[in-house]
């Protein structure tokens, strides 16, 4: 089941809620009540509105009624996960309500008779509404607990992610801080006694200068070897860090990342922060239980690819979003976001660089 595709296991799932209905009658009507279902991922709140249709309908008919409480719950719970509106649950159990009411009120329905001790809202509507709503409302309250627990773990990794820069900030500024301390005391001794000495001592004024250039280039080196440090942890640690923490929350991720020693630090900030707030994405808004993060470099350009297999669709575009878009134009770049032709969501960076000269 888990290697299908979203569609295919809520396939699957509406077999026996089809099954279980008996008669030419009753399959037709269940899967007409479950055929939205197969899209309620990508139209969660259309499909439920359609549920609710297609099931009060099915209550006045009399056919396939029980399955229509089933199909609201499992489209409620999709609905619940894409928006937090209190009018999912309320406008499902209005639905439900509303046409047993109906049933009760006029005369002659259902069209098709309830067979001899089945529970209907024609025989025994309290305990058939009460049904309905225990389990409309407990799938509704069950997606709102999984769409606050999906924000939190967003939450955590991007906490995560801003403490482990604040982590490598600070030991950077300690390590330069003694690096460039330690250098500049000793140039600056030295420059002094090159002053001192350059007109009576001539030699030991070219020893001393000698010494201040010897310091500094040796200086120069270290600050590069710590950039070079930094440079090795975002291409490497920090990229797995990151898909470390968003695996933890249960979404399975696959990295796919080339050779990035060529590309220059700024494009590989940039890249990790792209890559970043579409995973924090992925995990707010798609409801994926899978996603891929794709670095690959052709000739002096990075490309970063996010692609999920969820159904969420963002409302307009917010700061997440544009704060990509203004990263990729600092590099003259291009992005590209929006959903998948076969279901799910991607975004796909390309940021240019200028190709590294020796010397």
């Amino acid at each position: 089941m888990s290697r299908l595709r979203p569609t295919g296991r809520d396939a699957l799932a509406a077999v026996p809620l089809v099954l279980a209905e008996g008669g030419a009658l009753g399959w037709v009507w269940a899967a007409a009540l479950c055929a939205p279902l197969l899209v309620r991922r990508r139209w969660p709140v259309a499909v439920l509105a359609g549920s609710v249709v297609l099931g009060a309908v099915a209550v006045v008919v009399g056919v396939a009624d029980d399955v229509a409480a089933v199909v609201v719950a499992i489209a409620a719970y999709s609905a619940a996960l894409a928006t937090p509106a209190r009018s999912v649950l309320v406008g499902a159990l209005a639905g439900v309500g509303a046409a047993g009411l109906v049933v009760v009120v006029v005369p002659g329905l259902p069209l098709v008779k309830p067979a001899a001790g089945a529970e209907s809202f024609a025989t025994t509507p309290l305990t058939v509404f009460a049904f309905s709503t225990v389990l409309i409302s407990g799938s509704w309250a069950l997606a709102r607990l999984v769409r606050v627990r999906r924000e939190q773990a967003a939450q955590l990794v991007e906490l995560r992610e801003r403490q482990a820069v604040a982590e490598e900030r600070l030991r950077i500024a300690r390590d330069v801080h003694d690096v460039v301390g330690h250098s500049l005391g000793l140039i600056a001794m030295k420059a002094g006694v090159a002053n001192h000495l350059v007109d009576s001592h001539p030699e030991a004024g070219r020893e001393a200068l000698g010494a201040v250039e010897r310091i500094s280039r040796e200086a120069l080196d270290e600050v590069r070897a710590v950039l070079g440090s930094l440079r090795d942890r975002t291409e490497e640690a920090e990229f797995e860090r990151l898909v470390a923490d968003v695996r933890s929350t249960g979404v399975e991720v696959e990295l796919d990342r080339a050779n990035l020693a060529s590309v220059p630090l700024d494009v590989l900030d940039s890249a990790h922060r792209i890559a970043q707030e579409a995973l924090t994405n992925v995990l707010r808004h798609a409801r994926a239980s899978r996603c891929s993060l794709s670095l690959r470099v052709d000739r002096c350009e990075l490309s970063v690819s996010v692609v999920d297999d969820g159904a969420g669709r963002p409302g307009p575009p917010g700061h997440g979003v544009r704060g990509m878009r203004e990263r990729v134009a600092l590099h003259g770049g291009t992005i590209d976001v929006g959903p998948e032709p076969g279901g799910g969501f991607a975004v796909r960076a390309r940021l240019p660089f200028a190709e590294a000269t020796s010397g």
